[in-house]
């Protein structure tokens, strides 16, 4: 009967945190394409434009998928208008003593409210990379 209520206990768990992260309206992705791996351990900040300036919101690290999965500062709704997300490439592929042409990868996005969530996804090597707008 434990174990039947400790599983109850971890399923419930789980939704609330897939519950929780699906509420985010931002995630990224970063998938090396040397090797066809998820890129873990990736530094990624996020910025919102204001006026001239970029004012940093959040920043996190990519998981063992090569995800974070709620990038926007928790339980914030998504304001309309430009953000970037800047992958720290250069820094992720010395760590893997490998040469590279970026040091960082920012991306600029403009959020118009059309969709409750954003995902941006970076196909990443050494010396290209591309990105587009994911779901």
């Amino acid at each position: 009967m434990f174990k039947k209520k400790l599983l109850l206990a971890g399923i419930i768990n789980a939704l609330c945190l897939t519950s929780a992260l699906a509420a985010n309206p931002l995630s990224v992705h970063v998938l090396n394409l040397q090797n066809g791996l998820p890129s873990e351990g990736v530094s990624v900040s996020l910025e919102k434009q204001e006026g001239n300036k970029w004012v940093q919101l959040s920043s996190g690290v990519t998981n063992e998928q090569g995800r974070i999965p709620a990038l926007y500062p928790n339980e914030n709704v998504m304001e309309k208008g430009n953000y970037r997300v800047t992958f720290k490439t250069g820094e992720w592929f010395e760590k893997h003593h490998t040469a590279s042409f970026f040091p960082e990868i920012p991306v600029i996005f403009k959020a118009d409210g059309s969709v409750p969530h954003y995902h941006i996804p970076l196909l990443v090597s050494p010396y290209g990379f591309s990105t587009y707008r994911g779901n």
